[in-house]
């Protein structure tokens, strides 16, 4: 049986970066209507059964009133703590339920916490967050279509699907947490605001990708080096003055001049310690661990990190395969000729 997955984060979007810079609002009834259209593909490719995640605001429920389906739907038997561990945990259920792919709505910090336990089970993730690198902007509507013929094996995965890096953080030998495109090194004592936009206090990053055309601290990285990292490359900056400095859009709107003293490719499995105290680390955008005087943790490159649906590579090889094309077209009251 064809299963999907779908995770819509109620909470993805609103964070502090709305009144600091520019970023675009993502409200809820929006996703509730990207989540209709979303299942409506899903249906036309023959899904047989969608699982949703309960939130807060009801985004999974609202998305499904008046729509006809022929695909069975149900929500995950899970008690919503409407925080991140709500994405984490219904990835993992929906994992263990026998999902071929998972729909994320949401942005790096979403996809973060669905990586955490999605395992083997490719990602397709559609951005409704802020600093958004790591899902991409698409049409809810091709996204399903992409995933329903991933689920239903119509495209395989060996050409549906990449793989992707990540970043580990390790404290005392213990893997404490990771992120899919950046860790930072931030300047304070208290995680206060998790968001990362003051660009003063920033002191270190390590980047699992940085292309010229993200937005974000990995926009740096980006600029730094024109050719991409590859596989099993990464980048590591430091920031301060001795170096160069870099325009980069570090926020929507906010472009600022970021010193970098100096930079350099990390290779997978390499580790950058980190003993600066006391600081914040943040791990794709958002500040996550305090780290006091006398403590260290290492950030290693790793490739481990999720698999990713292809949507534009699916779509063109759905469509050579002629996946697309009915033997036979009978016009109907409904559909006239």
């Amino acid at each position: 049986m064809s299963i999907v997955g779908i995770i819509a984060n109620p909470s993805a979007g609103r964070d502090i970066r709305r009144l600091v810079a520019h970023a675009s609002v993502f409200d809820n009834n929006e996703k509730v209507n990207i989540v209709r259209r979303v299942l409506l593909a899903l249906d036309a490719t023959g899904v047989a059964r969608v699982l949703l995640m309960p939130d807060a605001f009801g985004i999974g429920r609202k998305a499904l009133d008046n729509l006809h389906l022929q695909l069975a739907v149900e929500m995950v038997a899970m008690e919503p703590r409407f925080e991140e561990h709500d994405s984490v945990e219904a990835a993992e259920r929906m994992v263990a339920a026998g999902v071929s792919t998972l729909i994320t709505l949401g942005g790096d910090g979403t996809n973060r916490a669905v990586a955490k336990t999605c395992g083997a089970t490719p990602l397709t993730p559609i951005s409704t967050g802020t600093n958004n690198v790591f899902p991409v902007m698409v049409e809810g509507t091709v996204a399903g279509l992409a995933a329903g013929l991933v689920a239903t094996g119509a495209v395989p995965l060996t050409i549906a699907t990449h793989p992707t890096k990540r970043l580990e953080l390790w404290r005392n030998d213990r893997l404490e947490d990771i992120a899919l495109v950046d860790a930072v090194v931030y300047r304070e004592r208290f995680i206060g605001a998790r968001a990362v936009w003051h660009a003063d206090d920033i002191q270190e990053v390590v980047l699992a990708r940085a292309e010229p055309f993200s937005i974000g601290l990995s926009a740096i990285g980006g600029y730094l080096e024109p050719t991409p990292p590859g596989e099993e490359e990464g980048i590591f900056l430091e920031v301060g003055s001795g170096g160069t400095a870099v325009l980069a859009p570090i926020a929507p709107g906010l472009i600022r001049p970021i010193p970098v003293k100096s930079h350099r490719r990390i290779q997978i499995g390499e580790s950058i310690s980190i003993n600066r105290t006391p600081t914040v680390i943040a791990l794709d955008g958002e500040r996550k661990f305090t780290l006091r005087q006398g403590e260290r943790v290492d950030i290693r490159l790793s490739q481990a990190g999720p698999l990713v649906v292809d949507i534009q590579r699916t779509l063109q090889y759905a469509a050579q395969i002629g996946w697309f094309v009915r033997s036979s077209y009978t016009a109907s009251p409904a559909n006239p000729a």
